[in-house]
């Protein structure tokens, strides 16, 4: 995620509990951002660990297949490798 002064910027609006905003800000002082900056990151963090379990998914779909497909093969040869054995 880039977040130089050079990218482009939008604005967006969040209605998140007082408890929530507190925490926000305290946080943000802690770690020296902020709330903007940290809000940026979380939302930044969020996103790429979604994109992770979507890609782990998909990895695991086609391992998957390609298990079954490797089953399908060594079925077929099952025989023939016994012949030639003999």
């Amino acid at each position: 995620m880039r977040t130089n002064a050079t990218s482009a910027r939008t604005k967006i609006n969040v209605q998140i509990p007082v408890e929530t905003r507190e925490r926000l800000l305290e946080a943000a002082l802690l770690e020296g951002k902020t709330a903007s900056m940290l809000v940026r990151e979380s939302i930044g963090e969020k996103i790429a660990q979604i994109n992770r379990r979507i890609l782990e998914e998909k990895m695991k779909a086609a391992y998957q297949g390609l298990a079954e497909e490797n089953l399908r093969v060594s079925e077929e040869f099952k025989y023939s490798d016994a012949e030639n054995l003999g």
